[in-house]
């Protein structure tokens, strides 16, 4: 077998029509081996189609993917060896037990028939299904057919595994299951997965891309999306003292970091305090230090950040906001000619 490259998916001007509509328009990104890659955006943003095209399943009108460095435009079939790939309404035959379907896939991936019966044993068990694995797919609950369908994404082994929702359906325990199983491909499969419950991308994903109207909106770690849109982190401070002398002290600590609001004394004279800073880094220790010399005390300090439930909305809301028309712009003049 082939040795895996660095870069296990290329994505380079991808753009697919349909008719009059532009579903994905001139995306570029790349996913590293072991990385695992979280793809976010509104309903209607291009996230299935995009997956579909880099799975083989659909052409592209231009642009380019490749997988392992083999083109999936000329080489589909061979590409498809190293992916593993969960559609969002996983189509499972109803009449089929669990260990039979399993079966069946690895054969059609054509693994050893050794490698497969073991391969099958320790899939059952990553995913919870071992107790299962003689019941008939069409008698299982959605969370129990959701995770066959991961069970059998990663029964080969690829290079690649793509899941659009992956978790849709599943209980909280279920959930967990799942994340966990996730995150244990860190490292040895590049991921990409495709989800609207977004605190399951945040601690899941290494990084984070975000789509809207076919278009790349913005795309990074959680922390360096929040910098990236918000460009300040926020700290929550307990403290007791002379608030109005604050201020000054704290460009000593960090040059940007400021008062942002102090909130009304209680009885017992603590005041609870909301500070400033464009500084990604963590301030909690020098602040904790440096406010007690001043005569301070404080009772609590927390870093306050954005989910990325607003990073989310920011970063779509801000896409649709370039692409209004401005309204100084009179109205009057001749539109362009085609």
């Amino acid at each position: 077998m082939a040795e895996i490259p660095d870069i296990t998916i290329e994505v380079s001007h991808l753009k697919k029509n349909y008719g009059p509509l532009t579903a994905v328009n001139d995306l570029s990104f790349s996913v590293k081996r072991g990385e695992i890659l979280g793809l976010l955006g509104p309903n209607g943003a291009g996230k299935s189609t995009t997956m579909r095209i880099l799975t083989g399943y659909l052409p592209a009108t231009s642009g380019s993917v490749r997988i392992c460095g083999l083109p999936v435009a000329s080489q589909a079939e061979a590409t498809k060896r190293h992916i593993g790939y969960m559609p969002e309404n996983n189509p499972l035959p109803d009449d089929m037990r669990v260990s039979e379907y399993l079966w069946f896939r690895g054969r059609l991936k054509e693994m050893p028939r050794a490698r497969l019966r073991a391969r099958i044993d320790e899939v059952l068990e990553l995913c919870d299904l071992k107790r299962n694995r003689h019941r008939i797919l069409g008698r299982l609950s959605k969370g129990n057919r959701q995770r066959v369908g991961i069970a059998e994404a990663i029964l080969a082994e690829p290079a690649v595994i793509i899941m659009d929702e992956p978790t849709i359906g599943l209980d909280p325990h279920q959930i967990i299951i799942v994340r966990d199983l996730i995150a244990s491909l860190r490292g040895r499969m590049s991921v990409i997965i495709s989800s609207h419950i977004l605190p399951e991308i945040e601690a899941t994903c290494d990084r984070v891309l975000i789509i809207n109207s076919g278009r790349i909106v913005a795309q990074g770690s959680p922390a360096e999306l929040r910098h990236e849109i918000f460009g300040h982190t926020s700290y929550r401070v307990d403290l007791a003292g002379d608030t109005a002398a604050l201020a000054p002290l704290l460009p000593a600590i960090e040059p940007t970091l400021k008062v942002e609001s102090v909130g009304d004394c209680a009885g017992d004279g603590f005041c609870t305090a909301t500070l400033t800073t464009e500084f990604a880094g963590d301030l909690g220790e020098k602040i904790l230090q440096a406010l007690p010399t001043h005569g301070y005390r404080v009772r609590s300090l927390a870093r306050t950040q954005p989910s990325l439930e607003d990073v989310f909305l920011a970063a779509t809301r801000r896409s649709w906001d370039a692409r209004l028309p401005d309204p100084k712009a009179d109205s009057r003049a001749p539109l362009p000619k085609a």
